[in-house]
């Protein structure tokens, strides 16, 4: 939890920050959801149903990421994208 601190502190506002940053986020609260995870390396390529996560875990990591973030973007935008990459670009970008 201290990365997420240390990433969130860091910023301006939550609305300033990069697609970097939000990927570590989807990271360290896919790794509190799935904690089978914490030596995964990830990438931005990874899939969170190829990870093991279901669609309560995946949604449940969304939520985390928008709460700490402090964003309310529409689950049904969020489930357009697989990938982390593409959903801390689509987070990062509203």
């Amino acid at each position: 939890m201290s990365v997420v601190y240390d990433l969130l502190t860091s910023a301006e506002t939550s609305y300033n920050m990069d697609k970097n940053e939000v990927f570590e986020i989807l990271v360290s609260q896919t790794k509190e959801v799935l904690p089978g995870l914490e030596h995964h390396t990830f990438s931005r390529g990874d899939r969170l149903v190829d990870l093991g996560a279901n669609s309560i875990d995946r949604a449940e990591i969304m939520m985390l990421c928008l709460e700490l973030l402090q964003r309310s973007i529409p689950l049904h935008i969020l489930a357009k994208h697989s990938t982390l990459g593409e959903l801390a670009n689509a987070i990062a970008e509203h």
